[in-house]
């Protein structure tokens, strides 16, 4: 199964508003999305809705389907959340599962629109 990576996200979006010169507060207008988030997105701090997915997407002219990697089964989630040293960290890891599983219900209702769409 493939999913998208926030770090090649993160990563295009920055090297692709640079190449055209943008400024974040540019993008910013752009795009509807507070510069804050865009500087929280480019360090791979931030994952945005489907809609501020595909602003970005036509802003900075790239194929969402470039953000997709093969999905590998591992317990890393596991691991990471047995070694949560204090509740700050735990707070940590548990909001990071929480954005995981709105990422995961935002690309399903994502698929079922697409899908419902094409049957029309």
């Amino acid at each position: 199964m493939e999913i998208i990576s926030t770090n090649k996200l993160a990563r295009l979006v920055c090297k692709k508003r640079k190449e055209i010169n943008m400024s974040q507060n540019s993008l910013a207008e752009k795009t509807e999305i507070n510069r804050a988030l865009i500087s929280r997105l480019e360090n791979d701090e931030y994952i945005p809705s489907i809609k501020q997915l595909e602003a970005l997407s036509k802003t900075l002219d790239f194929d969402i389907s470039e953000l997709f990697v093969e999905r590998t089964k591992n317990n890393s989630f596991i691991a990471l959340k047995s070694k949560v040293l204090n509740e700050t960290e735990k707070q940590g890891v548990d909001k990071l599962f929480s954005m995981m599983l709105t990422l995961k219900q935002q690309i399903q209702i994502r698929n079922t629109f697409e899908n419902g769409k094409r049957k029309i």
